[in-house]
């Protein structure tokens, strides 16, 4: 019987390996975007480039998106399930937190449509709001 991180991964057309299963636990386990480093500490004995490629190929199947907050590491959450290797459909604010560095995804809030000028071409659309997350809010 097949394990349900298994079935997430072939559902992806992702061969299941003992690596790519630990990193997909990790980051179905965390309720905040991680980056290279993070999945790292979570994974103490982990090679950093099969940990990269890992993540590589989850980005490339559909599986995670990236989000470049600012703060100077990519971070890594799991996409919605309508997500395609070709069409990353995560078109939702995220919000990066000043004091935690956390960055959250926020999937209700949608990035809105924005009116560009004639010959403009959207090939992808991030948003990033920074401020206090509820936690460090209440802790200002």
């Amino acid at each position: 019987m097949a394990h349900p991180l298994e079935d997430t991964l072939i559902a992806r057309q992702i061969t299941p390996t003992p690596m790519r299963l630990l990193v997909l636990d990790v980051l179905q386990k965390e309720p905040t975007a991680l980056s290279l480093a993070d999945v790292e500490q979570h994974l103490k004995h982990a090679d950093r480039i099969t940990v990269h490629r890992t993540l590589k190929t989850f980005t490339d199947k559909g599986l995670v998106h990236r989000i470049e907050d600012g703060s100077g590491a990519v971070k890594f959450a799991l996409c919605a399930p309508a997500c395609t290797p070709e069409l990353h459909r995560d078109l939702h604010v995220h919000f990066f937190c000043v004091r935690c560095r956390e960055t959250a995804c926020l999937p209700a809030v949608p990035v809105p449509a924005l009116a560009l000028p004639g010959g403009y071409q959207v090939q992808e659309t991030s948003l990033v709001v920074k401020g206090h997350c509820p936690r460090c809010a209440g802790a200002v």
